[in-house]
């Protein structure tokens, strides 16, 4: 029985964690999102003269700047949805949940910081600021970490994420079949328009709201653990 109350305590504790982590990472990606969207040129080979205009450098300083928090914030997520999902997590879909949810993070902080380094030299205005050649080379390089490769990781978290759900039960049905429906259409969309990025966040931000409002209720993978340590 001492062995219960802990375990318990942490069934409690658990779903408000996720939830909280997942709105936090939704919010904060969503923003940094946008302003980056409404800000740089969809275009990565456009000339950078846009950038002496101090309010875009500042918009785009405050999106890198909510991408860490972002980051932190989703890794606190799948933390707290694995310990959730107890022992009914299929190994296979957890290395693919775990896997892609951990490059979606580093891509998404290695362009991040690459384009941060970009900012900084051409609000300097030093003279090793890079010259319009180097500067379409670094704008593609992080528009492909950014918008490309972090992206198709979000959509195969998607996927896994919602395939777990679905196999174990712990959220509703609909909400597992519409995470593989927005997997998909970022697999085949990223890269024809940026808008749609929005709907990876979205989606875990309708996730988190599930888990807020029904606590996950009691997880068969979570009784299972409970009643193991008992």
């Amino acid at each position: 029985m001492d062995h219960g109350e802990p375990i318990t305590g942490s069934g409690l504790r658990t779903p408000r964690a996720a939830a909280i982590a997942g709105i936090l990472f939704s919010v904060l990606l969503t923003l940094a999102l946008v302003l980056l969207i409404v800000s740089v040129p969809s275009d990565p080979t456009k000339a950078g003269a846009w950038l002496a205009d101090p309010t875009s450098r500042a918009t785009i300083a405050i999106a890198l700047n909510l991408v860490p928090f972002a980051g932190m914030a989703f890794l606190w997520f799948i933390g707290v949805v694995r310990d959730r999902i107890g022992q009914l997590e299929d190994r296979f879909f957890a290395s693919v949940f775990l896997g892609s949810g951990l490059l979606f993070v580093a891509m998404l902080f290695n362009g991040a910081a690459f384009a941060g380094g970009l900012l900084a030299e051409m609000a300097a205005g030093s003279a090793a600021t890079p010259g319009p050649d180097a500067l379409a080379v670094g704008r593609q390089v992080t528009s492909l970490l950014l918008h490309l490769y972090a992206m198709r990781m979000a959509a195969v978290f998607t996927m896994s994420a919602a395939t777990i759900m679905l196999r174990t039960k712990i959220g509703p049905r609909w909400i597992g079949l519409l995470g593989i429906a927005v997997g998909v259409v970022l697999l085949v969309s990223v890269g024809l328009t940026l808008w749609v990025e929005l709907l990876f966040p979205a989606w875990i931000l309708l996730l988190s709201v599930d888990i807020l409002r029904t606590g996950l209720r009691q997880s068969p993978g979570a009784t299972r653990t409970a009643a193991d340590a008992a």
